[in-house]
């Protein structure tokens, strides 16, 4: 997920989205200033939720919004928004974005983990909006409507949804482990704090959501 991702080649028919403007400004040589780069996470965040909410707003253009990462690359964006806090909106655009980036890369792998914690962990599959078993691109369709909805729509559904994802897939992710016999060693301490990591960022979500509603996500 950390992976970068490929630079975009211009084309006469393509718009960079209005949000992203600021981020190629703050990469200043030498270091930015840690209040420039929190400023301008949250400036380029209520940007792109601004472009998003625009009256008539084109699928096509949504679908940029959504594809953010792979048109932008997954360094470009991470260098504004990802140390920004969980339940801020930079800081849970980031984790949306990121969730969808995961599924992208291993669609099957993330498929058959949430399959595996939905049978334990405390989540209507109504809230994630996913059948059971889903199939791999079941997945990747959730991870797009998760993030349209989020930037053109309900923001706190959008969240509770994506928290609710993390939270079956970490639960998965711990069930696996189990699964495969790995108690002990090193690659059980990692199966172990990659599931205990998607589940805290599960709660970051949740609270985002809550944000969100009352009105006080920034």
């Amino acid at each position: 997920m950390t992976e970068a991702g490929g630079s975009h080649e211009h084309s006469g028919r393509y718009r960079r989205p209005a949000a992203l403007d600021p981020v190629r400004a703050a990469q200043v040589p030498g270091g930015v200033d840690p209040a420039a780069r929190a400023q301008a996470a949250h400036v380029t965040a209520h940007a792109l939720l601004g472009r998003g909410h625009e009256v008539g707003i084109e699928p096509e253009e949504v679908g940029r919004l959504v594809r953010l990462v792979e048109t932008e690359g997954v360094d470009t964006v991470a260098s504004l928004w990802a140390d920004s806090a969980g339940d801020s909106l930079p800081g849970s655009l980031w984790r949306l974005y990121m969730l969808r980036e995961w599924i992208r890369r291993a669609p099957l792998e993330v498929a058959d983990r949430y399959a595996l914690g939905s049978k334990r962990a405390e989540v209507a599959d109504v809230v994630v909006g996913l059948p059971h078993p889903p199939s791999p691109e079941e997945v990747a369709a959730l991870a797009d409507a998760v993030l349209a909805g989020a930037v053109t729509a309900d923001l706190d559904v959008a969240l509770d949804r994506a928290a609710a994802f993390y939270r079956v897939v970490g639960t998965g992710t711990a069930l696996d482990a189990d699964l495969h016999d790995l108690p002990h060693g090193e690659e059980a301490e990692v199966a172990t704090r990659r599931a205990a990591n998607l589940v805290r960022t599960s709660e970051e979500l949740r609270q985002a959501a809550r944000k969100a509603r009352a009105g006080t996500l920034q």
